[in-house]
C-alpha cells in the first residue's frame, strides 16, 4: 500500500464502476455517436488531447466521455447531458443545491489537523498535504458542517468534500461531524449528513478509526435517546469507515444514481480473496435491489424529497409560504 495514499482507496476503485456498454466487442457498436472515440482523452486522434488548458470550460463525462460545457453542467446539477450521468459536486455547490439562500451558517471553520501521529511519508510531509489542499479547496477540512434552511425547515448538516484528500475521516472531520450532532441533539434539529469519503485517513492512524465509534455514539442518542430525525444521503464515492458507521446508520439511507458504494474497493477485494467482484456489484442501483438503502433520488428532486421526509417526521417550515 502507498503510504502516502489517503485512504485504503484509490481513484482506480472508483473508475471501476462505469459499465463496459459492449465488454466482448462483438455485435453492436457502443457508442453509435462516436462521442466516447472523440473524447477519450487516450485516443490520439482525439481532440482532447493536449487541451487540459481549456480544462476551466469544459468537464469530461467519466461515464460516456461527452464533453460538457462548464457553466451549463451547472445549471443541470452536475448531470451530462449526453448520458445523465451523475458527476461529482464540490461539498459548497451542495450547499447551493440543498440550503435556502442567506441562511447558511457555518460551524467550527477554524478547525485542522496538526499531524497527531507525527506521520512517517517518504513524499510530501502530512502538514505540508493539509496546507496544500486548504489552498486548493478553500477549505480547512474534508467535511463543511453547519446550520441552514432547506425550504424554510432548520437542519443541522454535514456535507464531506470529496477534493480534500479524498473525503478521508480523520480526527477533525470526526469530531466536527460529532460536534454538529451535538449541537441538534441540543436543540431538536433534524440532521443530515451528505457523504462522500474514501474512509479513515491513514495518516492518523488509529485517532482516524475511533472517529467511527465516536460518531456512531452521539448518533445512537440523537436517535435513541432523543428520538430525532436523522438522513444520510450517499454519493459517490462512499466507502471504508464511513459506510461501516455513520454512512449507513441513518433513519432513512438515500443514494444518488450510479453512486459507487461499498466498504472495500474492487481491486482490493480481488487482490486479497483472489476472486473476481462482478461488476457493477458495487453500484447504488445493485445494492437498492438488495434492499441496502431506502430509495435512489436524482439531484434535481432531492431538496423536495428531503422537504417531504422532514415533514412527515413533523419538522416543518418557519416561513409558512412553504407550507403546501
Amino acid at each position: 500500500m502507498d503510504e502516502a495514499s489517503d485512504s485504503v482507496f484509490n481513484e482506480s476503485d472508483f473508475s471501476l464502476i462505469r459499465k463496459d456498454p459492449n465488454p466482448d466487442g462483438i455485435g453492436k457498436d457502443p457508442d453509435p455517436d462516436g462521442i466516447g472515440r472523440d473524447n477519450d482523452p487516450d485516443n490520439p486522434e482525439s481532440p482532447l488531447n493536449g487541451t487540459k488548458r481549456f480544462a476551466h470550460l469544459w468537464v469530461l463525462c467519466e461515464n460516456c466521455y461527452g464533453l460538457n460545457y462548464k457553466k451549463f453542467l451547472m445549471s443541470r446539477l452536475n448531470t451530462c447531458e449526453y448520458c445523465g450521468w451523475h458527476l461529482k459536486m464540490n461539498s459548497s455547490e451542495r450547499i447551493d443545491l440543498l440550503i435556502d439562500p442567506g441562511t447558511w451558517e457555518a460551524m467550527n471553520v477554524s478547525m485542522f489537523s496538526v499531524d497527531p501521529i507525527e506521520f512517517h511519508s517518504e513524499e510530501d510531509p502530512y502538514k505540508d498535504r493539509i496546507n496544500s489542499y486548504q489552498k486548493e479547496t478553500g477549505l480547512t477540512e474534508a467535511v463543511q458542517t453547519g446550520m441552514g434552511q432547506l425550504n424554510g425547515i432548520p437542519i443541522a448538516i454535514a456535507i464531506m468534500e470529496f477534493q480534500f484528500m479524498g473525503g478521508s475521516m480523520g480526527s477533525v472531520v470526526g469530531e466536527k461531524i460529532t460536534r454538529l450532532i451535538e449541537y441538534a441533539t441540543k436543540r431538536s434539529l433534524p440532521l443530515i449528513i451528505v457523504c462522500a469519503s474514501g474512509g479513515a485517513r491513514m495518516q492518523e492512524g488509529s485517532l482516524s478509526l475511533m472517529q467511527m465509534a465516536k460518531i456512531s455514539s452521539a448518533s445512537y442518542y440523537f436517535q435513541t435517546e432523543k428520538k430525532l430525525f436523522y438522513i444520510s444521503i450517499l454519493t459517490s464515492p462512499t466507502t471504508g469507515g464511513v459506510t461501516a458507521s455513520f454512512g449507513m446508520l441513518g433513519d432513512i439511507i438515500i443514494a444518488e444514481p450510479n453512486a459507487y458504494i461499498a466498504f472495500a474497493g474492487k481491486r482490493v477485494i480481488e487482490e486479497t480473496l483472489k476472486t473476481t467482484v462482478p461488476d457493477g456489484s458495487q453500484e447504488a442501483e445493485y445494492l437498492f435491489d438488495k434492499g441496502i438503502f431506502d430509495p435512489i433520488v436524482p439531484r434535481k428532486f432531492l431538496k423536495t424529497v428531503l422537504s417531504e421526509l422532514l415533514q412527515l417526521h413533523g419538522f416543518f417550515p418557519l416561513n409558512p409560504k412553504f407550507i403546501k
